[in-house]
């Protein structure tokens, strides 16, 4: 054997999941001679590359972390004081672990079905009951995306639950004294609304003025001092006005919550809970309101409901007011949350309890106190007087203070009038303030007795008096032992990518592979404040370049912005960069969006957001936009026309023929193509959006650039942009990005949830081009070859020319409803019981199930999927030829719980066997749903979204019972 020094592990075969025979056994069950024989049957030749991609060789893991490594060492981990709704933290190993570095929570899916989810239910049953608490108010949602979006979607609740005598206004009062990052994001979000936003003191504003419809404070203030808002929301009442309170989770443990002052909306962001700044995120943020606003609240609700034996089991609530439901009438576009950072936050306050949140909030509080002390007895001037972790103070030479600090490690905030902020956290001690004298110039000499000396001193009134956070699972896990047996439970509820493939149709749960995620958690990545200064985020900003580079080269665009912190986010950003391009060119009126029928939920949302009129392009018998149809509306709108919103491959799982012709429609009308990027992963090195004729093109990192999904979030949606939409990238208020032409933020951070970058970076920098290619050719292999095992038991209903499907395929269950009796639900629910996830249901096709295998799965693990599937068909067919009851069956009672398959009364028509073990291979790796199948219906007619003692709730189901 010859030995060969240079060779290294390539990381593509650790991430495509097949060899070369296994390649070659689904090839011939497919019936092609090889992949490149069945790409060029699938994807047309007039949008395929002409060359090869052009990016850096492949490195293996090794000798990635290794450069990796040096990159992140360009980084400067300061000692921050900066504040502004980010704050060092200190993550419980527990926590960061268990959770954080856990696959089993980072790697699982949106709680769809919530049989198979109930351990992340919880988790965020806590973080709603945790929020609720601590804000004051009735009710609160499973998490958003940051304070800054958080706070813009408050304002378009209270546009939208304006009173009949309000029915016009559209002024939309922000206090000067929010976070800039918010306004600027504020600014973004009004505009397309029509919404003028009237940035003022909230001491002087005169709320008679019959246009305001709402108001946005900030609690504290972004200055550090502590308002009490009673009376101003209270006279904001009386006329009609509704109020959003941007609040300090931390902080609302000493301070009276803003729901005791009377209180609309809360908002705010939990990141100082355990999560690290990460340059920006991901952080979970919250959004909480009254009973009232239940309908219009944004985001996730997770609720109460009960399971088929009768027993207290939890799912997503409400799910009528979400985008995929609701399309343009959507009131907001948020088709993701950040339930990881939201679980991280929710066991954060398990952890700590009440007692012990109470105590970091006063160590906080007394680490101000003790500086503010310090300061005054040598004569600096502090500007607010009441605080709870932040002091503005003013400075004799700021000049000469920048100079110290910079010596020192030490970031402070700058103000534009001789002015510095200073913001303390859990992470900083004594030592700290000590250091923080140095960096002043000052001193005292008495600091012992002064630290002895202090008491908690706050005015009467912002004192908090109520209790929070009384039920049992905030105060019985406060030992780490207890703690990681608690978390532990829950993951073992959760089916996630450590059990079995999750093949969901437009999601992409790919491998989300160990070197990737590995510098996530490091300090240089996590430790950043996103405001720091540039130059000690030159690690950041390599990273950020490369990457961006590496997209356009794979987008074939000319530029990427990578602020957008979601899919969602993405599609707002890019419609908002094509609204600034055509009123930049004098074409205010261009504001039609074409949008074909099968498009995601999220688009036509997006759209109204972004300002547009939605015209639904129809789609043929073939499940492709209908070109005839579009021509005719691209016609009709032709002078008002602004874009087309087209996924590629299209929704329905096919690379459609037309596309370049679709692109040049609606250029010849003066539009833009906006491409939805969630079926990416069917075009990397094959084909890209500037190729196909789009000019703008969100990515969902989270699904084809490997970032984990994570329970439902975080997520990243940047957009890559043709060269005429470069100077409409969005900017930033705070720190300096784009042109002068940039629309304003889109996110609270410059680079959106930055530390979760490293992830993608990672996985480009391991595949190179060749390994990009491969998996995207494999991902359309491992489609096809499930398609062609279904072949006779289930039909797929859309194709290409030569009968193929891109990397996903619909397969079509309405047949058994009338053959059998049996849904897609009971479908979806019956496979839990052989250990899988269910596909994508009901989706884009209702009563259908979308199928993406994605490049990462093992031959044998497809081969377990299409056993499943091909089993339940038996088992449907069994009641269609009446061998089973159509009622009384495996379907309709699935999925199955060790607790029903254990009890001593079985008097269901099938044995037990049956029932939880119905192939030989889920003996050998059973996973149990923990309840039965959830009622719905029953948990939307009786709304529970915080925690209950359970005893509580067994008798307001039982009461509910007996009186049905």
């Amino acid at each position: 054997m010859k030995l060969d020094l240079r060779a290294q592990e390539a990381f593509e075969n650790r991430h495509n999941g097949l060899d070369a025979s296994q390649i070659a056994d689904m090839l011939h069950t497919i019936g092609a001679g090889s992949v490149d024989e069945l790409i060029d049957q699938t994807v047309p030749a007039a949008i395929r590359l002409k060359k090869p991609l052009n990016l850096p060789a492949p490195r293996s893991e090794h000798q990635f972390l290794a450069d990796f490594r040096k990159l992140a060492q360009k980084n400067k981990v300061a000692r921050s004081y900066i504040g502004m709704g980010y704050y060092d933290t200190l993550t419980p190993n527990v926590i960061l672990r268990n959770i954080l570095e856990n696959p089993a929570w980072y790697t699982a899916y949106t709680p769809y079905q919530a049989e198979i989810a109930q351990g992340r239910l919880e988790a965020l049953l806590n973080f709603q009951t945790v929020v609720s608490d601590l804000t004051g108010m009735e009710l609160a949602n499973a998490s958003l995306l940051d304070e800054a979006t958080a706070a813009a979607e408050a304002m378009h609740v209270l546009y939208a639950m304006r009173p009949a005598a309000k029915k016009n206004a559209a002024v939309f009062f922000v206090s000067e004294l929010c976070h800039p990052q918010t306004i600027d994001v504020l600014r973004t979000r009004a505009t397309p609304l029509d919404i003028e936003l009237l940035i003022g003191d909230h001491r002087t504003v005169d709320l008679t003025n019959p246009g305001i419809f709402g108001a946005l404070l900030q609690y504290p203030a972004t200055n550090g001092e502590v308002f009490n808002y009673t009376d101003l929301i209270s006279a904001a009442h009386e006329l009609g006005i509704h109020v959003a309170v941007a609040a300090d989770l931390l902080s609302l443990t000493l301070l009276t919550p803003p729901g005791e002052m009377g209180a609309d909306v809360v908002v705010g962001s939990a990141q100082r809970f355990g999560v690290p700044m990460g340059f920006g995120g991901p952080h979970a943020a919250f959004f909480a309101t009254r009973d009232a606003f239940k309908r219009q609240i944004p985001g996730r609700i997770i609720g109460v409901s009960v399971d088929a034996e009768g027993k207290p089991a939890l799912r997503m609530a409400l799910q009528t007011r979400e985008q995929h439901i609701r399309r343009e009438k959507a009131t907001s576009n948020i088709c993701t949350a950040q339930v990881l950072l939201a679980v991280m936050a929710s066991s954060y306050a398990v952890y700590h309890g009440p007692n012990g949140l109470r105590t970091i909030a006063g160590r906080v509080h007394g680490l101000t106190r003790l500086f503010a002390k310090v300061l005054e007895l040598n004569g600096v001037e502090i500007l607010n007087k009441t605080y709870f972790d932040t002091l503005t103070v003013r400075v004799s030479d700021v000049t000469a203070l920048r100079k110290s600090a910079r010596a020192a490690l030490v970031n402070l905030r700058y103000f534009d009038n001789d002015c510095v902020g200073v913001s303390f956290d859990e992470a900083k001690t004594l030592n700290d303030v000590v250091e923080l004298m140095d960096v002043f110039g000052i001193s005292c000499a008495d600091l012992d007795i002064l630290i002895d000396s202090l008491e908690l001193d706050l005015p009467q009134g912002l004192l908090r008096t109520s209790d929070y956070m009384t039920h049992p699972v905030f105060n019985q896990y406060d030992t780490e032992h207890e703690m990681l047996r608690y978390l532990k439970s829950l993951e073992e509820k959760d089916l996630s990518l450590v059990h079995s493939m999750i093949p969901l149709g437009s999601c992409t749960m790919k491998l989300n592979a160990t070197a990737e995620m590995i510098p996530v958690t490091w300090p240089e990545f996590g430790r950043l404040h996103p405001f720091a200064p540039k130059e000690q985020t030159e690690g950041y900003q390599q990273l950020f370049k490369d990457l961006s580079a590496w997209l356009s080269e794979i987008t074939g665009f000319a530029d990427v912005s990578l602020q957008p912190n979601s899919g969602a986010q993405g599609e707002y950003a890019g419609l908002m960069v094509i609204r600034a391009y055509h009123e930049s060119r004098g074409e205010h009126h261009r504001n039609v969006a074409l949008i074909p029928s099968s498009a995601h939920g999220t688009n036509p949302a997006s759209a109204v957001m972004a300002g547009m009129k939605v015209v639904i392009v129809k789609c043929d018998e073939r499940g492709n936009i209908d070109v005839a149809d579009l021509k005719a509306k691209a016609g009709q709108y032709s002078s008002d026309l602004s874009c087309l919103m087209v996924t590629y491959p299209s929704t329905h799982g096919v690379f459609e023929e037309s596309i370049n012709e679709i692109c040049d429609i609606i250029h010849q009308h003066g539009g833009q193509v906006y491409m939805d990027g969630a079926n990416m992963n069917a075009q990397v090195g094959l084909t890209s959006p500037a190729t196909i004729g789009a000019d703008v093109c969100h990515l969902n990192l989270h699904k084809t650039f490997c970032i984990p999904h994570g329970g439902g979030g975080p997520g990243m949606g940047p957009i890559g942009v043709a060269a005429h939409l470069v100077p409409f990238l969005p900017g930033h208020a705070v720190v300096e990005l784009g042109s002068e032409q940039a629309i304003h933020a889109v996110s609270a951070a410059p680079y959106g949830s930055a530390s979760i970058l490293t992830i993608s970076y990672a996985y480009i920098a391991m595949m190179g081009a060749e390994g990009l290619t491969n998996a995207t050719r494999i991902a359309i292999l491992n489609a096809n070859y499930i398609k062609a095992r279904l072949d006779g038991h289930y039909e797929v209903l859309y194709t290409g020319t030569n009968n193929r499907c891109a990397h996903e395929m619909i397969i079509d269950c309405r047949p058994f409803k009338l053959s059998a009796g049996v849904e897609v639900e009971d479908i979806a629910k019956r496979l839990m019981d052989y250990g899988f996830h269910a596909p994508t249901v009901s989706f884009p096709v209702a009563g259908t199930m979308m199928i993406e295998p994605t490049e990462s799965e093992s031959k044998e693990e497809l081969d377990r999927f299409c056993d499943a599937l091909l089993s339940i068909r038996d088992e449907i067919r069994e009641i269609e030829e009446g061998q089973a009851d159509k009622a009384n069956n495996v379907l309709k009672n699935a999925p199955h719980t060790a607790t029903v398959a254990l009890s001593d009364s079985w008097d269901r028509p099938y044995s037990r066997e049956k029932a939880v073990f119905p192939l030989p291979y889920v003996k050998a790796r059973k996973f149990w749903p923990s309840v039965s199948r959830i009622d719905n219906a029953y948990g939307d007619r009786n709304l529970v979204c915080s925690c209950v003692p359970v005893e509580a709730y067994e008798e307001a189901v039982h009461t509910e019972a007996t009186s049905l």
